[in-house]
């Protein structure tokens, strides 16, 4: 199915960042003016809002659109208000050792499944299935090589966010799971849950 030209936009700033409407409207086919008035339309409604940034140089500032909170909320989110209160109760009822079991079960599980999938001989291949699983789980991945041969794994939306804002001990799971899938050292450059509009993960051989 088509996408629509609000949809198309929405993902292209998703996974892109902030961008002008020179950009969406190239992006998408359309006239620059097109892509504005698309953009207002779309802002009338809560989805993107226009910032005004100084252009380098002598230029002119620069307008670039961003997703709100609502258009954010467009792409999935794992339940997020029935997971968040589930951990919040499960905690109010049994304690922090029990949630701690929850994790530790979830990452025993999510290990086993992705050793099952991300077989490749070489580190890049075995980056490069990690990402396809986790596109498929709804984190909008993708990876590449760095030209100091260090590999990116980058993450674009994060459909556990909820669960991960309660309880931080998801987010160090799922780095120790990469580490140990990969078997290669991975560090988490950028973070959605300290504001980032993505998580990246740098990875090199071991």
């Amino acid at each position: 199915m088509r996408q629509s030209p609000a949809n198309r936009i929405l993902l292209a700033i998703k996974t892109e960042g902030p961008q002008l409407a020179s950009d969406l409207g190239a992006a998408l086919g359309i006239s620059s003016e097109a892509a504005r008035q698309q953009l207002t339309k779309m802002a009338e409604e809560g989805l993107v809002e226009a910032a005004t940034e100084a252009a380098s140089g002598r230029g002119r500032p620069r307008q670039l659109w961003h997703l709100t909170p609502t258009g954010n909320g467009r792409f999935p989110d794992g339940h997020a208000e029935l997971t968040a209160n589930l951990l919040t109760t499960l905690v109010a009822q049994l304690g922090k050792p029990a949630l701690d079991a929850v994790i530790a079960a979830r990452e025993e599980e999510t290990l086993r499944r992705y050793r099952n999938q991300v077989t490749a001989p070489d580190l890049p291949a075995r980056v490069r299935q990690l990402a396809a699983i986790r596109t498929g789980e709804g984190y909008m991945a993708d990876c590449w090589e760095e030209a100091d041969g260090s590999l990116l794994l980058v993450e674009n939306h994060c459909p556990i966010c909820a669960a991960a804002t309660a309880c931080a001990g998801f987010c160090r799971s799922e780095l120790e799971t990469f580490r140990a899938v990969l078997v290669a050292r991975v560090e988490r450059e950028e973070h959605i849950l300290l504001g980032a509009r993505r998580c990246a993960y740098r990875i090199i051989a071991v």
